[in-house]
């Protein structure tokens, strides 16, 4: 790691100038709010700044203060999140803010040792609000951070490994801006994300090249270090759309922990030979819930969904159920059509939902 013949405080001006007249328009960047900053801070992670904007419009239009999101209902808050993934981010985010409208009367904390103890707040976002909220020079480091420094300074140690992220915070320690770490930080992101990408950077356009080794190595390309991850594990299931005499639908509510926890769905079940897929289905809401059901001929639509580290491969039915069947869980709901579109289901189960409506928009 070459930080010492780094000239620190160039570095810093060539950065934080750069930022000031380059950086983009972004709705979180209006002020200085930390629960704002916050807010955007959990929908980036895992998630591109195009599809986040417009997230984070309609989430602070509904939740505007620590307040009002303390005491949403959980449905209404995983609603507004529906379609952003990763939903544990917002179950931790929304404990954690009524943590803070409780022991902090609204005050999100401004010291690492607080904010830390919060659900949802890593190290990463600890260091993001802190220093962009507060102005408090501590070090926010992602994957994109890890990369724009391992090509700067020459550090080739595998970023996948959670051991690196030390070596990359006492080397921002090093180099943060004093006085702004606030742009410091953020133009670090930035420049991951507009100028030194995963692949291809615009080293030509990077207003720090004269003080990237890797460029003067002309290594870029090789850096950072990542191991790949293990291959998704592939599962197949079968679900059903399932309708009564009343227009009304059948839907299920999955487990409080655990993958997607407390979203809706459409009645499923894993399978094992696909030949038989209806039949399993078919007895599976049977046995589970007591549920005689009519399942059409035929798979109506295919969807696969790639999870970090699981692949579904749903095979999915139309069906009927009879007005007088009640199902035997509280997990499950009959909904009408406008009740529906109030829950939060997950991208697939959207899928789904989005073939029936086409398809009976044919039949109609």
């Amino acid at each position: 790691m070459h930080i010492d013949h780094t000239d620190i405080n160039q570095f810093q001006s060539d950065l934080i100038g750069w930022f000031t007249e380059e950086q983009r328009d972004l709705p979180w960047r209006k002020d200085q709010d930390p629960y704002k900053i916050w807010v955007s801070e959990i929908m980036l992670q895992q998630t591109r700044v195009d599809t986040v904007i417009p997230y984070f419009l309609n989430f602070i239009d509904k939740f505007p203060t620590v307040a009002t999101l303390a005491s949403a209902q959980e449905d209404e808050v995983l609603k507004a999140w529906e379609g952003l993934g990763y939903y544990s981010r917002v179950r931790n985010l929304q404990s954690a803010v009524k943590e803070v409208h409780e022991q902090y009367s609204g005050q999100v904390p401004n010291t690492p040792q607080e904010i830390s103890k919060l659900k949802g707040v890593g190290p990463y976002t600890a260091g993001a609000i802190l220093s962009i909220a507060y102005g408090i020079p501590e070090p926010a480091v992602d994957g994109n951070v890890m990369r724009v420094l391992s090509r700067i300074l020459s550090i080739w140690e595998d970023i996948a490994k959670p051991s690196s992220r030390k070596l990359f915070e006492e080397a921002i320690r090093k180099l943060i801006s004093h006085e702004n770490p606030s742009y410091f930080n953020q133009a670090l992101m930035e420049l991951g994300a507009l100028i030194c990408t995963p692949t291809s950077p615009k080293c030509l356009l990077c207003p720090v090249r004269e003080h990237c080794h890797a460029f003067y190595e002309g290594v870029q390309n090789e850096l950072p270090i990542k191991t790949k991850k293990k291959s998704t594990r592939s599962v197949s299931l079968a679900a059903a759309v399932l309708v009564n005499e009343k227009g009304e639908f059948l839907i299920h509510k999955r487990p409080n922990q655990g993958l997607l926890a407390n979203l809706w769905e459409f009645p499923n079940c894993e399978i094992g030979d696909f030949s038989t897929a209806r039949k399993q289905l078919k007895q599976f809401l049977n046995n589970e819930y007591g549920l005689q059901v009519n399942l059409e001929n035929g798979v109506k639509t295919k969807i696969d969904h790639i999870f970090s580290h699981l692949k579904w491969n749903i095979s999915v039915y139309f069906g009927k159920i009879n007005q007088s069947d009640q199902p035997n869980h509280s997990s499950m709901k009959i909904v009408t059509e406008e009740e529906l579109a109030k829950y939060a289901f997950p991208v697939s189960h959207q899928k789904i939902w989005k073939c029936y409506v086409e398809e009976r928009g044919i039949l109609n």
